[in-house]
Parts: structure tokens; sequence; C-alpha cells
């Protein structure tokens, strides 16, 4: 099993307009709802590819009782712990004639130590029947930088290897816990470190703890430092849609390839294809099969020339 870690569920609104006129109002194409924060979506892509899923983290509220239907509705076994506070909602505007997506995100409620407590104890058990797990996502407001990094050790202690994604002072905590993966995107990782040099910026957060590090660069695909080698991928035609799960989907391809143990340049394949496959999908948490299929045999991993 697989246990996806979303402490900053939300409801997820996406908006579908031709474009956005600034200043105007819209009518909408569409609108959809569902039970969202990165590790649910991660969950559903894993729950598609076959492999036993089960959903952890932190529900409050009318809104949390809604992320809980829907995740029972889409057949995914969860063990969220309920919180005081009211679970938050995300808007992303997709605008078609743009192929771009807009995305507006809550803070989400307080949690309390209590509550930190709780859900720990409910991680711990879980663990003990993971193969590995995944921490995805912000962190909701009163819960300190370093929590992801306690969960790495709380993972570790029990041999379970841990994918973090995440930002900021949160992933740089959750480094000196040594993760198996940390996967940001380009934008996160310059604006976590302060530098444009993803390469420099990756091996830089190889030397403060983390296993691996896959970088997620749009659609000039993933670049990769892991314990086989510097590696690269790139999707094999460029994609249009909806690009918000696309890191999401890359992350349940590599949590899946940690779990099986599959070499790394099959593990990276997988999460361009998968994630390429993605933005093909109306929603975050969906993707394309045959267009997944198909990018998979096509993409190529390939080590990185050396540099100092």
């Amino acid at each position: 099993m697989i246990t996806t870690v979303t402490l900053n569920t939300a409801v997820d609104v996406t908006y579908v307009v031709d474009r956005i006129r600034h200043g105007n109002s819209h009518r909408l194409a569409a609108v959809r709802r569902r039970a969202g924060g990165k590790g649910i979506n991660v969950a559903r892509v894993l729950t598609a590819l076959g492999h036993p899923t089960t959903v952890t983290g932190l529900v409050g509220g009318a809104a949390g009782e809604a992320v809980r239907r829907d995740l029972s509705a889409s057949g995914l076994p969860d063990a969220l712990v309920p919180i005081a506070g009211e679970t938050r909602h995300t808007v992303t505007v997709v605008e078609e004639e743009a192929d771009d997506a807009s995305v507006f995100l809550e803070a989400g409620p307080p949690v309390t130590a209590r509550e930190w407590a709780e859900f720990k104890a409910v991680y711990g058990r879980l663990l003990g029947r993971s193969r590995a797990v995944v921490l995805s996502s912000s962190l909701p407001p009163g819960l300190p930088d370093d929590s992801y990094a306690e969960l790495v050790v709380l993972a570790r202690q029990q041999n379970v290897p841990a994918v973090v994604d995440t930002t900021g002072t949160a992933l740089l905590a959750a480094l000196a816990a040594r993760p198996a993966v940390v996967k940001p995107n380009r934008g996160e990782l310059c604006d976590t470190l302060g530098t444009e040099d993803v390469r420099a910026g990756a091996r830089s957060l190889c030397r403060a703890g983390a296993e691996a590090v896959v970088v997620s660069l749009g659609a000039d695909g993933m670049l990769a430092l892991t314990p086989d080698g510097e590696l690269t991928a790139r999707p094999p035609r460029r994609m249009t849609g909806n690009p918000t799960g696309a890191g999401d989907a890359a992350v349940a391809a590599l949590s899946a390839g940690l779990a099986r143990g599959t070499p790394w340049q099959d593990r990276l394949r997988e999460a361009v294809a998968l994630s390429a496959a993605a933005v093909s999908a109306p929603l975050a948490g969906d993707f394309d099969g045959p267009t997944y299929l198909e990018l998979l045999e096509r993409a190529r991993a390939v080590p990185l020339a050396s540099t100092p």
C-alpha cells in the first residue's frame, strides 16, 4: 500500500472559460467540484494505475464532509482525521483559448497541537502497512515548518521511504530527515533557494539530505539527481490542456516506482509520460489513459552530460 498525506485538504473547484477578459463578467463553460489537495490527486492517479492507496490528512466542517463523500464515491479509502476548522476551497480557472490555468489557494484552517498529535497516531498506524508514503502540499496554519521532517523521521523509523512535494521553509526543513525523494517544480526550486540554476539548486538539495531530487520543468520535462546518476527526460510531444495536476501525476509515478524498486531511468520515464498525460485530462488527479500508454512507449530518460 502507498499512503498519501494531505495536511491541507481542499474542495477543488474548476471553472472553464474561453478566455479571461479582466474587469468583465464571465459565463462559465463548465464547473467541476471534487475532493482535492495534492496528496488526494496523487492517490487518484495511483488508484487508476492499480496501486492500493490510502488517503490520510486533516479535514473539518461541511467542506471536510464533502471531501470524504467524494473520496468514498471515487472508491478511495480514507483515514482522514477530523479537526475543528473548516477545510479550505481552491479555485482553478482554465482559460481554453490561452491553453493556461490560474489557481487561487485559500490558506486553510488552523491546526491545534492536539489535532496534530491525533493525526500522527493515525499516520503511525498506516506506516505499518505502507511500502511508501507521499507527503504533499503546503502546511496549514498552526503547524511548524518542520512538520514534514517529523513525518519523514517517523516513516524512516518503520523503513518506509518518503516522497516530499512541498516548497519553501517546509521543504528545507524536511531535507535533514533524509527523504527518499523530493519533487519541486522549477519555480518552487528557484523561489525556495533564490537561484535560477536548476541543476545547481537540485544538487544543493541533495547535499542537504535528499536521497534523490526530481525537478519538474513543464514542457521541458524533468531533471533527476538520483543515486544512479543525473538524468533528464522530456515528453515526446507538447501537450495542451490543464497543467495543474501534472506534478501530482509525476509524484504518483515516482512513489509507485519507489514502492516497486524499479530502476531510476524507468521511474523518470514513467513520471514524464504520466505527467504529460495528466495535462490532457480536465481535472487534477486524472490522466488520459491512451495518451499515457502512447507517451510511455516513446519517452526516454537519459544521463546528463557531466559538469563540475
